[in-house]
């Protein structure tokens, strides 16, 4: 169906909320030709106009996702670009920004195409592929960064793999910097992290499994600081995970460096205690840690030291999480949750409601360039209706989408998407 087929569609009693302009208001919302036309108090409804009554839920932009391994190309069995895009909808998600660690990886200007055209198929998800910062995301020649930027790259990454080599980063932070671009890090130093489990203390020590320590993560942010200070470029540091890092990256923006970050809901939802009777869903790459780094990651969303959040999602098969907690698959499933997880800190008292949507709309958005992530006339009407308050429980089995590996299993949330649309066509709900 094409844009100009679509009736338009009226909204009224929502709650209006758009965290770039700190609107958070009863009002009613118009939608023409899958762009916002027009918003406030009472608006009147044109003629042949879709009615649509929120009975009070929240309609708030299209949530931005930041990270996101999509399966495709290579890894299928695990998620499509389509599977991932039905869990994104579910998630109130209309654009996601896929990794570049796919087998091929992401270091062919075609393969860049390939996924956007991937994206632009489902109709309900944008997706922004990152370029490969290294050829086949080895971490050793570099990508050709023009040309997969001309193709479509949003940034450019090696994925879940750091970039160990501090001249190789050093060269992707000049050359990025030339192409107006960042490049995403996986904060772990290497020689620190082979071989380990989960987080080095008493927990692993307890359960026999080989350790990181913490220190691998803070090494590796305090490295990429002094190279994004001696180049000029942007570093953007991934699903931080400590009260080291953290600190390190609030002092590198206050001096007025290219430094920006992002978490993910694992590490202020969850510690190192998740990983009790070995259940493999929750082990996570950087792994789960203690609670004071987990106390450490919701102050720097408070204090606005973190960017953005960003889902994370890892698909995992079952067969690779049936193993062994050392030999099983690091990652989980984090479309479907992203918005509810959030939720619960509001719920909790840690985040304004405005604060935490910004962090998962306006604000990656901002970042990254686009137009997604607010309530303004003109804007594409990629849009999310949600009920703060309706209860559900995260079910590892019965959740959309392909990939089922949930470190949240089990938990009970409260705060659910009821409907999701994409340039003002309905995608779910």
């Amino acid at each position: 169906m094409s844009l100009t087929t679509i009736p338009d569609t009226l909204f009224v009693n929502a709650r209006l909320l758009d965290p770039a302009s700190g609107l958070d208001a009863a009002g009613s919302l118009l939608v023409s030709g899958g762009r916002i036309a027009d918003h406030g108090g009472s608006l009147g409804q044109p003629e042949g106009a879709t009615v649509i009554d929120c009975g009070g839920a929240i309609l708030a932009p299209g949530l931005v996702d930041l990270r996101a391994a999509l399966g495709e190309p290579g890894a299928e069995y695990r998620e499509t670009i389509e599977s991932a895009a039905i869990a994104a909808a579910a998630g109130g998600i209309t654009t996601v920004c896929a990794l570049p660690d796919t087998q091929p990886a992401l270091d062919d200007p075609a393969l860049v195409q390939f996924l956007l055209r991937k994206g632009e198929v489902t109709g309900s998800l944008t997706v922004l592929p990152y370029g490969a910062a290294t050829k086949g995301c080895a971490g050793q020649e570099l990508s050709e960064f023009g040309l997969l930027k001309e193709a479509g790259a949003i940034g450019f990454s090696d994925g879940t793999r750091a970039i160990g080599n501090a001249r190789t980063m050093r060269l992707a932070l000049s050359y990025a910097r030339a192409f107006g671009a960042f490049v995403v890090q996986h904060p772990e130093e290497p020689a620190l992290a082979k071989g380990g489990a989960a987080t080095e203390g008493e927990q692993a020590t307890r359960m026999g499994l080989p350790g990181i320590p913490p220190a691998a993560e803070a090494i590796m942010v305090s490295r990429d600081i002094a190279l994004a200070r001696l180049t000029g470029g942007h570093v953007h540091f991934a699903h931080v995970s400590t009260a080291a890092a953290l600190e390190l990256i609030r002092v590198a923006k206050a001096e007025g460096l290219q430094v920006t970050c992002d978490t993910a809901p694992p590490y202020f939802d969850l510690n190192e205690t998740a990983i009790g009777d070995f259940r493999t869903y929750a082990k996570l790459s950087p792994p789960l840690r203690r609670e004071e780094d987990r106390l450490a990651v919701v102050a720097a969303l408070a204090d606005g030291t973190i960017d953005a959040i960003a889902s994370d999602h890892q698909p995992a098969d079952p067969d690779d999480k049936r193993l062994p907690f050392a030999q099983a698959s690091a990652g989980g499933t984090g479309l479907a949750t992203l918005l509810g997880i959030t939720l619960a800190r509001v719920h909790a008292g840690d985040l304004p409601l405005l604060a935490a949507m910004a962090l998962l709309t306006s604000r990656p958005a901002a970042l990254l360039g686009i137009e997604a992530g607010r309530l303004e006339r003109g804007a594409p009407a990629d849009l999310v209706l949600f009920d703060l308050e309706r209860a559900w429980k995260v079910e590892a089995g019965k959740l959309p989408g392909k990939a089922q590996n949930s470190p949240f299993d089990g938990r009970a949330l409260e705060g659910r998407v009821v409907g999701t649309w994409k340039a003002g066509r309905r995608v779910f709900g």
